[in-house]
């Protein structure tokens, strides 16, 4: 940059299929992809419709009208060229509400916004891009409601696929060993050597030796990121095994898909007992940016957030938590007494990072996040690893410690995929999964002992509470309210381990690893009582998947 020069915001990089999108500020008309077939408007643009899955594409200017049907206030979060405070808001255009838009909402004062608001775009020019926000449109315009979702809870079983057989690979797998290293923060460790640590443990909690491992498995892959160690390759060099199988990647039912991976290998013969781990050194890397030691990649980026600010999932997390307080009555409140209830199971847990008390007042007078998430509505950054066994059913009988059985998962994806465009009211990626889980099994919510549901934030714990069918759809507030029907010796005990709200971010393997802990009854001070069944949950806004296990007895 040269001297002098102000600092700029992310731009997006221009490509030949969304230039006319970015370009549209030009003669002040938004443009966006419309189907030549039957006239859908596409977002993000596609070389197929969605709709009728028609070919022929082209392009359709629109009037430049939307409703605001989300926003959120960031405080935490700032980028070159736009500093904190800054509002990330959602728009569906008035031509066809499916089609959303991430954008800013600017020229209003952030208090006078609400939910329906009729909206107008304005374009901000930055070199060769004319980014759209919106602003508030002039009256007499009229508050529209909230769109409603392509799929909702009343639709869902229209779209779920119940098994083509009565024959279930869950019957032919076990888990059969835990490891974990307790999580720091910024320990400076590294990451492949925690890796390490783990899956040694697992490997003898299992009662195996390293060479019995036949199978490797791994969320999210080689990721250069917090988010990994390196992967399969790293850790096949490290410890000289030799695989018949393995698998990496980050499109997969978050570090869960890398079990459910894991699972589907063994029962179908291409392994026997296969280590699939998870490490994140979160909390040392961002030390590592701060101090200069760790340079993060710049230039421009393909997102369709990013260059509104837009750059944490609690961005968009926010504004389906707002939605749903919009839509059903539920507030702070409600997600505050899941972050309660973390805080005094991790009280109980000597590996938790924070286990000092909490109250509603500490809960609702913290540093605000991004509207309506405070400090204690996110998960913890640390340095952490977790890895478990997958063996084969007749296999692990004989091993050091009575398996963990798997009941049912649920992984069918029926919402979008993109953030912005899915499920308004809840946590993309969770009502479809739940639906699918019921299906494999004869097992009811009302069976479940326990709970470890993924909890990146407070509100993906709420949506996979009346996802999963614990309460009903929107009746979150009545069954969250006083903590007592999530504490541990409540109807559903819930993260039992402190969750990753007070024990740390581990991405959802910790959650496996603490569900595995209660069914074997190694719970100390935090157990629950006779558990034998307990459904987990993995992945936030990726695709998530869920688990439903239950303990050899």
């Amino acid at each position: 940059m040269p001297e002098n020069e102000a600092p700029r915001r992310p731009l997006p990089l221009l490509t030949p299929q969304n230039e006319f999108f970015w370009s549209s500020g030009a003669d002040g008309r938004l443009r966006v992809q419309e189907c030549r077939s039957c006239s859908s408007l596409i977002h993000p643009p596609q070389p197929v419709c969605r709709y009728c899955r028609g070919a022929e594409m082209g392009v359709r200017a629109v009037s430049g009208a939307a409703t605001l049907i989300g926003f959120t206030v960031n405080h935490r979060f700032a980028l070159p060229g736009l500093p904190a405070p800054y509002v990330v808001a959602q728009v569906a255009l008035a031509e066809d509400a499916r089609v959303r838009l991430t954008t800013n909402a600017v020229q209003c004062d952030p208090e006078t916004l609400h939910l329906g608001m009729p909206m107008e775009v304005v374009f901000e020019r930055h070199d060769d891009v004319w980014l759209p926000l919106f602003r508030p449109a002039p009256p007499p315009a009229l508050p529209a409601p909230l769109p409603e979702d392509e799929v909702t809870a009343e639709t869902v079983a229209r779209y779920v696929r119940r098994p083509a057989s009565t024959s279930k690979f869950e019957d032919r797998v076990a888990i059969t060993g835990i490891g974990a290293t307790p999580p720091g923060r910024r320990t400076m460790a590294d990451p492949l050597a925690l890796t390490l640590q783990a899956c040694r443990e697992a490997v003898a909690d299992a009662g195996l030796l390293l060479d019995d491992i036949d199978g490797l498995s791994t969320y999210p892959g080689p990721n250069l990121g917090p988010f990994g160690e390196g992967g399969v390759t790293a850790v096949e060099s490290a410890l000289g095994l030799r695989p018949t199988w393995h698998s990496g990647g980050p499109e997969t039912f978050g570090p869960g898909g890398s079990v459910i991976a894991a699972m589907l290998a063994v029962a179908s013969g291409l392994a026997r007992h296969v280590l699939c781990f998870r490490t994140i050194w979160e909390s040392t890397h961002g030390e590592l940016v701060r101090t200069g030691r760790l340079a993060l990649p710049g230039g421009r980026t393909d997102s369709w957030q990013i260059p509104f600010g837009a750059t944490s999932a609690a961005h968009t997390l926010a504004q389906n938590a707002q939605r749903h307080f919009h839509r059903y009555g539920t507030d702070r409140e409600t997600l505050g007494w899941i972050a309660l209830n973390q805080r005094a199971n991790a009280a109980l847990n000597p590996d938790a990072i924070y286990r000092d008390p909490l109250t509603m007042d500490d809960y609702l007078n913290a540093r605000p996040i991004t509207t309506p998430f405070g400090l204690y509505d996110c998960d913890v950054p640390c340095d952490a690893a977790v890895a478990v066994v997958v063996s084969a059913r007749d296999a692990a009988a004989d091993l050091a410690r009575p398996p963990v059985l798997v009941e049912a998962v649920g992984t069918q994806i029926i919402e979008r995929l993109e953030w912005d465009q899915s499920t308004l009211t809840h946590e993309p990626q969770v009502i479809g999964q739940a639906a699918h889980l019921w299906t494999r099994t004869d097992l009811r919510p009302a069976d479940v002992d326990v709970a470890q549901l993924y909890d990146g934030f407070t509100f993906n714990c709420l949506s996979w509470i009346e996802a999963l069918g614990f309460c009903g759809i929107g009746e979150a507030k009545d069954f969250l309210t006083g903590g007592v029907n999530i504490a541990r010796d409540g109807v559903l005990p819930l993260n039992t381990h402190g969750g990753q709200l007070s024990h740390g971010r581990t991405h959802g393997m910790g959650l496996l690893h603490e569900a595995i802990v209660q069914l074997r009854g190694d719970g100390g001070a935090r157990q629950v009582a006779d558990a034998s069944v307990a459904v987990v949950s993995s992945g936030g806004l990726t695709p998530s998947g869920v688990l439903l296990l239950r303990a050899d007895r």
